[in-house]
């Protein structure tokens, strides 16, 4: 038979997978079925595309204004499907509070796993979170929550092919570098 903090981290892992489904249920209603998403998404493909092997053809001319228009639609069309998927955001955020609100109520001040190892630092006050007791392998619900509903989603996202497009820009507050120029 299991032990109860197995049986409790087995909870926390399926209501994850659970809340993850339930999440990319609703943004499949919300975004990922509508017309405007498709065309939105067909179009970075192409402007990807066909910016990528503009740039592989001209890799030793200085940068021209035709790659410069394509660069700027490519943005505009990133910026455009990425308004179009925050309309669905505040449901699937009240989604995951209420989810998240309800294992709190649950596990409030219960260890759900022990962690193979010490965490250092600001990882110790994440894992033992809310846990009383100076143990630090105790893991909290919360730590377990994170690490599954980050990488549950993002998986399923990629599983169900609504991970963004490959040739999208990043429009969020810290844009990455593109690494293929400069």
């Amino acid at each position: 038979m299991a032990s109860p903090r197995y049986a409790d981290s087995l909870v926390v892992l399926g209501i994850s997978i659970a809340s993850a489904f339930l999440c990319e249920g609703i943004s499949w209603i919300l975004i990922y079925r509508t017309s405007n998403y498709r065309s939105l998404r067909l179009s970075i493909d192409k402007a990807s595309k066909k910016l990528e092997t503009m740039k592989t053809t001209s890799a030793k001319k200085p940068k021209s204004k035709k790659i410069d228009r394509f660069e700027t639609s490519l943005k505009e069309s990133s910026r455009d499907l990425s308004l179009s998927k925050f309309k669905s955001g505040g449901v699937v955020a009240l989604v995951l509070i209420i989810v998240f609100g309800l294992l709190n109520s649950l596990f409030e001040g219960k260890p759900v796993a022990k962690l193979p190892f010490s965490p250092s630092g600001f990882v110790q006050k994440m894992s033992h979170r809310g846990l009383p007791g100076d143990d630090p392998t105790d893991c909290s619900m919360v730590f377990l929550y994170f690490l599954c509903s980050m990488s549950i989603r993002t998986n399923l996202q990629k599983i169900l092919g609504f991970a963004p497009p490959r040739g999208a820009p990043s429009t969020g507050l810290f844009p990455m570098p593109d690494s293929k120029t400069n």
